[in-house]
């Protein structure tokens, strides 16, 4: 487990442009004593060797993190995918053979998300997706593991306009690991809108830990 984790690179999603929470960087909103993107960072973290945050513009807007930020290479802004890339590039870089991804909104994700798609891939790319309680699947396609060996790849794809991640994830023959919700909340909720931050402020309220 130990020589799988240092292989592992890890990268925060955090270029989302928020057009529903009025603009801004959505992943640096106030949840508690910190910020959305502190949440994710305390969670994923132990799970990868290193971890970087993939936004562009501006890196010293997170500078108090102490994480490094990556831009993408792709330009024109062209989404999640392009994000991936980048940590994929990067990860290469440390000698990595794999990265985790995960979203920069999503302050509940399981501390265990590495773990179980390394178990599902076998080696290979996975992605993670929860399941309700009447056994609906429903599939979050920017919390995957993504061998390194696909960024020339997927480099080509996006070159060729390929933007939904779930698409050229799956013509990779892409795993799933399923995860349960955990009483009642999605693992994976994510903060898109107002409201739905009013309901992380409350969650984290009624569960600190």
């Amino acid at each position: 487990m130990e020589a799988q984790v240092a292989k592992t690179v890890g990268v925060i999603l955090a270029g989302g442009r928020a057009s529903r929470m009025g603009g801004g960087d959505k992943a640096l909103l106030e949840l508690g004593e910190s910020t959305l993107l502190d949440h994710v960072i305390a969670r994923l973290r132990p799970q990868c060797a290193a971890l970087a945050i993939n936004a562009n513009g501006d890196p010293a807007r997170f500078a108090r993190l102490g994480l490094p930020v990556i831009a993408d290479t792709i330009g024109g802004l062209p989404g999640p995918l392009a994000g991936i890339l980048a940590g994929m590039e990067w990860a290469a870089a440390r000698g990595g053979d794999s990265l985790v991804s995960a979203a920069g909104d999503t302050p509940f994700l399981p501390g265990d998300l590495a773990e179980r798609l390394r178990d599902a891939g076998g080696g290979g790319l996975a992605l993670a997706a929860s399941v309700d309680g009447e056994g609906v699947q429903r599939l979050h396609p920017t919390f995957g593991l993504w061998p390194v060996a696909l960024r020339g790849d997927l480099r080509a794809a996006l070159e060729r306009g390929e933007r939904k991640v779930a698409t050229w994830a799956q013509n990779h023959g892409a795993a799933v690991a399923q995860f349960a919700a955990g009483e009642g909340t999605d693992p994976f909720f994510n903060v898109n809108t107002p409201n739905d931050l009013e309901r992380a402020r409350a969650l984290l309220a009624s569960n600190p830990a």
